[in-house]
């Protein structure tokens, strides 16, 4: 399967973005929390940082598979932080996503494919126009098994010669995970019109889906 899967990840396209998401202000103060699995139902759990949470959102909730997708910040050391005091640099943290996912539809191996497909793994903290630590590529890890997954692909992306550069993505293991505000959750669903999503995340969302045709809802 990993064999399989690198193949697959040697064509990789890369995404690029072009404008800055516009910052804006929010009355609701941002609380602190981590998505638990549904003890009902058969999930695992899954956090990536790949530049705008905006676009990275927008791409997750398409899969097949994927229950929820969350916007929010982690990998900093300020705790419950604003969208702004991130924007600022100073938290040290980036904007992720964290994606709760049936494993017996869509496993780790394929989000992570989707992860480094959907964006430039190789460019140190930005993305496009969006430029900043808040916007590095960085995958948090759950657990001991996802470690493993992410650094073995990323080493054999590298050996492989997918980019020109090598690759940046943190691997660090997810201590917490912090909601972002209201506002940002489904934005792309929510504000198709506004001007970033409809020149920087409408087109990697066609992208994408071109790609992935047989994982979508």
């Amino acid at each position: 399967m990993k064999i399989i899967l690198l193949a697959i990840f040697t064509t990789l396209l890369v995404f690029s973005t072009v404008n800055c998401k516009e910052t804006r202000s929010n009355s609701n103060m941002n609380e602190s929390e981590t998505v638990m699995n549904d003890p009902s139902a058969k999930t695992d759990t899954a956090t990536f940082g790949q530049g705008c949470f905006w676009c990275a959102e927008a791409i997750f909730e398409r899969v097949k598979g994927v229950q929820s997708v969350v916007s929010g910040y982690a990998g900093g050391h300020v705790a419950d932080p604003t969208y702004e005091q991130v924007c600022s640099g100073k938290t040290g943290h980036a904007e992720v996503v964290q994606i709760v996912y049936n494993p017996d539809v869509v496993s780790y191996d394929d989000l992570l494919q989707i992860f480094w497909k959907t964006h430039d793994p190789t460019t140190l903290n930005r993305q496009g126009a969006d430029v900043g630590e808040q916007y590095r590529s960085i995958i948090l890890y759950h657990n001991d098994k996802q470690k493993e997954k992410a650094e073995y692909y990323k080493n054999k992306l590298d050996k492989s010669g997918a980019w020109d550069n090598p690759i940046v993505t943190q691997i660090v293991p997810l201590t917490k995970f912090y909601k972002a505000e209201d506002y940002h959750q489904d934005y792309f669903e929510n504000n198709p019109y506004q001007g970033y999503c409809s020149f920087v995340i409408a087109p990697k969302v066609e992208k994408f889906e071109k790609v992935f045709k047989d994982k979508l809802k």
